[in-house]
């Protein structure tokens, strides 16, 4: 049985976003991909807009089985935190809106997933990607290539549940979980 999944590396300027598909033995297959592109003279909410529509639009015509978003824990650019914030929120509603799972994956999850490394650079995560989905060159620009790894990095994890543990979570999510737990107790 395969899955589709559609990955989505945040972002206002450049949205990464990829479909793919999945089959019980870890094989995947590009289905789509592809970078939103706005422009920072836009005003805000047209922006969330555009990206907004665009990922709709992916869901439409995919119709996913589950949704996978890059997790940024810190960035020292506030400006570009903010960015991914509001295209994470976006992108999480219309998950919801759709009745699509959603799972979150740091950036050293989805590095080791496709690289065998956390701390791999972006041509290294590029040409793995090109190498897993069999493509004749590495899929440009970057932030199609990290979409495409956040797909395949959530395929391979096979969880279906974005809060579920697993022997296959690293300890730093396991600790952000068991943290969502406590906060959803307190009352």
């Amino acid at each position: 049985m395969s899955r589709v999944i559609l990955g989505v590396d945040p972002g206002l300027t450049r949205c990464g976003v990829a479909v793919i598909s999945s089959s019980s033995s870890r094989k995947v297959s590009l289905i789509s991909v592809d970078t939103i592109r706005t422009s920072p003279s836009m005003e805000l909410t047209e922006r969330l807009a555009v990206i907004g529509n665009s990922i709709e639009l992916l869901i439409s015509e995919h119709k996913p089985d589950a949704l996978a978003i890059e997790r940024v824990f810190a960035q020292a650019n506030l400006r570009s935190v903010m960015g991914v914030a509001q295209i994470s929120g976006v992108v999480m509603y219309l998950a919801k809106k759709h009745d699509i799972p959603v799972q979150m994956h740091t950036p050293s999850e989805v590095k080791a997933a496709v690289t065998g490394s956390g701390r791999a650079q972006k041509a290294q995560i590029g040409s793995a990607v090109a190498k897993i989905l069999g493509l004749g060159e590495i899929p440009k620009p970057a932030d199609s290539a990290d979409a495409l790894a956040i797909a395949i990095c959530n395929a391979w994890r096979a969880s279906s549940s974005p809060t579920s543990t697993s022997k296959l979570n690293t300890k730093a999510q396991e600790a952000w979980l068991n943290a969502e737990r406590v906060a959803k107790r307190k009352p």
